[in-house]
This record gives C-alpha cells, sequence and structure tokens, in this order.
C-alpha cells in the first residue's frame, strides 16, 4: 500500500486523481490533500479518504474546517506554508502536483527535496525551474513522472529507449476551440466561447491557455526540461482528434507514438502506477470509429504565443518566468472580462519582447523576476485599458 498526497485536489487533475486512486484503493491510501477556497469539495473529500494533514489557501477558511472536521483526528493547515507542509509530510510515498500555475513550484520542491515519486501535473514548476528541479532530484534522489498527456506519451515511448538515439520529439495540440476560426474572427470572442473545449475537461485557466496554444508553449519549455533535448529537436502539431498524444522520431527513421483516449485518468494512473499498469478504468480506444487522424502545422500568425514561446526557449534564462508570469496575469484579466481574447497575445508578447534576460541561479531569483513581472504586467494592463 501506498501513500498519496494530491496537491490541488479540488482541481480538475486533482479530481480525476482521486477517482483513479478511489478505483485503485488496493494499491493507494490518500494521507493529504490540499486545496486552494473550495473548501466545501475538500471537506467531502476529506470524509471519503479521511486523510491525516490539509491545507487551505486563507487562515480563515482553515478555521472554519477544523470545526466542521472536529470530530477527525486531522492537521488542517493553510497558506503557502501548509501546502509544503502537506508536500513534505513524513508519510507521502507519492505526491500528486496538480496546483496551477507558479504557485506550486515550492510545494513540488518541497516533494523533491524529501526525495519522493511525483506525479508532476504542475508544467509551470518546470518552466520557471527547470534547471533547479533537475538539479535537486539528482541531488535528494526524487523521482519524477510526467502527467501532461503529451510528456506522458513521450515517457512511455521512451521507456527501452537511449536518449542518444532520439532525433526529434513532437507533442500534439487540439487546436482548442478556434483553431478551424478565420482569423478576421479571432477579435470579438467571447470568455464562454474561450472556455467551450472541443476536447477536454480542465479548468478556467488551464483552458484559456489551451484556446491560446500556450498551454502547448508552456510545455514546449516543459520537455525541453523533462527529456533534456535541444530547441531544434521539439516540435508541435496540430491534431484535433486528441488521440496521438506525442510522436517521437528515432534516429533510424522510426516514428514512436503513444495514443490513447482523451481523459486524464490514463496519464494519472500511468504515473503512479509506473512501472505496472492496471487496468483502465475507460473503455478500449476504438480507431474504427475515429475514422480519421489529422496533423496540422501551427499557424503562428493566428497563434503568435507559439513563436514567443520557441523565444522564451532558446533565450532560456529568466525569458520563461516571464512568458510565464506575464500569461499568468493576463489570463485573470481575460477571466475577469476586463480585456479581450487578442489583447492576451498581444500584453504578453509586448512584455516578452521588451525583457531584458537575466541569469537565474536561486529559488528567489526566480519569484523576483516574476513579481517584478507580474507588476509590468498589471502597468501595462492600466495604460491599455
Amino acid at each position: 500500500m501506498k501513500n498519496i498526497s494530491v496537491l490541488g485536489s479540488t482541481g480538475s487533475i486533482g479530481r480525476s486523481s482521486l477517482d483513479v486512486i478511489d478505483k485503485l484503493s488496493h494499491r493507494f491510501k490518500v494521507v493529504g490533500l490540499t486545496a486552494g477556497r473550495n473548501t466545501q469539495l475538500l471537506e467531502k473529500q476529506v470524509e471519503k479518504f479521511n486523510p491525516k494533514i490539509v491545507s487551505v489557501e486563507k487562515k480563515e477558511e482553515a478555521e472554519e474546517l477544523k470545526r466542521r472536521l472536529k470530530d477527525k483526528s486531522i492537521r488542517v493547515t493553510f497558506a503557502q506554508e501548509g501546502a509544503e507542509e502537506v508536500a513534505s509530510f513524513s508519510e507521502n510515498d507519492i505526491i500528486i502536483s496538480a496546483i496551477t500555475g507558479i504557485d506550486g513550484l515550492r510545494p513540488t520542491l518541497a516533494a523533491v527535496q524529501e526525495g519522493k515519486k511525483i506525479a508532476l501535473a504542475n508544467k509551470e514548476s518546470m518552466v520557471v525551474a527547470g534547471p533547479l528541479i533537475q538539479d535537486r532530484i539528482r541531488k535528494f534522489g526524487a523521482q519524477l513522472i510526467p502527467v501532461d498527456s503529451e510528456h506522458s506519451g513521450v515517457f512511455q515511448c521512451l521507456a527501452k529507449e537511449k536518449m542518444e538515439n532520439v532525433k526529434k520529439i513532437t507533442l500534439t495540440a487540439s487546436g482548442g476551440p478556434f483553431f478551424r476560426k478565420p482569423p478576421s474572427e479571432m477579435n470579438n470572442i467571447t470568455l464562454e466561447e474561450a472556455l467551450n473545449h472541443p476536447r477536454w475537461k480542465m479548468g478556467k485557466k488551464v483552458t484559456i491557455d489551451s484556446a491560446t496554444l500556450m498551454n502547448k508553449g508552456l510545455e514546449l519549455i516543459e520537455a525541453h526540461w523533462l527529456f533534456g533535448l535541444a530547441p531544434r529537436q521539439l516540435g508541435i502539431l496540430i491534431h484535433p482528434q486528441s488521440i496521438v498524444h506525442s510522436l517521437v522520431e528515432m534516429s533510424d527513421g522510426s516514428v514512436l507514438a503513444q495514443l490513447s483516449p482523451t481523459d486524464m485518468k490514463i496519464p494519472i494512473q500511468y504515473a503512479l502506477t509506473y512501472p505496472e499498469r492496471e487496468d483502465s478504468l475507460l473503455p478500449s480506444l476504438n480507431l474504427s470509429e475515429i475514422k480519421a487522424l489529422e496533423f496540422y502545422e501551427v499557424d503562428t500568425e493566428k497563434f503568435p504565443i507559439i513563436k514567443l514561446s520557441r523565444l522564451a526557449l532558446e533565450e532560456g534564462e529568466s525569458f520563461p518566468i516571464v512568458l510565464n508570469a506575464a500569461n499568468e496575469v493576463v489570463v485573470s484579466a481575460f477571466l475577469e472580462k476586463r480585456i479581450k481574447f487578442m489583447d492576451i497575445s498581444e500584453v504578453v508578447s509586448a512584455i516578452v519582447e521588451n525583457h531584458q534576460k537575466r541569469k537565474v541561479q536561486s529559488l528567489e531569483d526566480i519569484f523576483d523576476v516574476d513579481r517584478e513581472t507580474r507588476r509590468a504586467s498589471l502597468d501595462l494592463l492600466k495604460k491599455r485599458s
């Protein structure tokens, strides 16, 4: 029996993770949960899984939750420190890192420094701190298994391959809700349209990132640090069916592909059970029903975020931090209906293209760049309004 803590348990990945754990209750037990402000759902999860420690965002919410759970022997904590405490809980065997955004970085590092197995769904951690995380993985002996469907696909394709034989990795993107939309109609996109993803059910921020293709740009940078490949060895193709999650071209011309139904429970389960496999929760993939698998190059004029992400990847150092921070600020503004959809890429482009590269050698450096970028992004939004 392995003990698991789920960081971000009330989000889409967290909920799917708990579904998988529930199905595999003969193998896994939940000992820790963290959530943002959805304490009602967290309370239901506590009732079902009976963890030993939980964390929420605010002190007052922690106190109220503790009062409601007074009959349970459970530690309730809060804020960033609380999430780190859950991540580094001594009874953990596996940590699912599914907190959205840079908020997931410190808890992920806390788990790494305990030398645990980490199922990583928080791509922003690798985007802004890839070198730091890999260095600490080596130092503390942690194991990192990617949960993003594309990186899980690559990981599975490479299971018995030598990295020196890898020529190129291609991540696939669904194209989001606007892949087939004419560029002339992109200016009047509503929030509701942007949140209507054709294939995946995700949280709001990730869904908007998918609509702009920022999600794929961040995954490109993440892949660089996960698999140690040069930028020229990393590519993206639009694949509307979202059945082929990754393609790995080998030096002899062979191309390995990982295919599965469009459901995050599959890569989550693989990360938890690796190197073993368990029966799936889902029906088998039926390619005869799908009939066609399409692939297209990315139109970088329509989706300029991809060009911007490549710039950040190639420049390195502080650039990926700036890309991520600016995007988090601007997407939040769009979700609050303060800006238009196309403003997202315009503002992020302005921030990234005006950035002067800085060396990043510590966690403090990362958060310094992040804070400065958020201030600059907010100032630019005010000027534009």
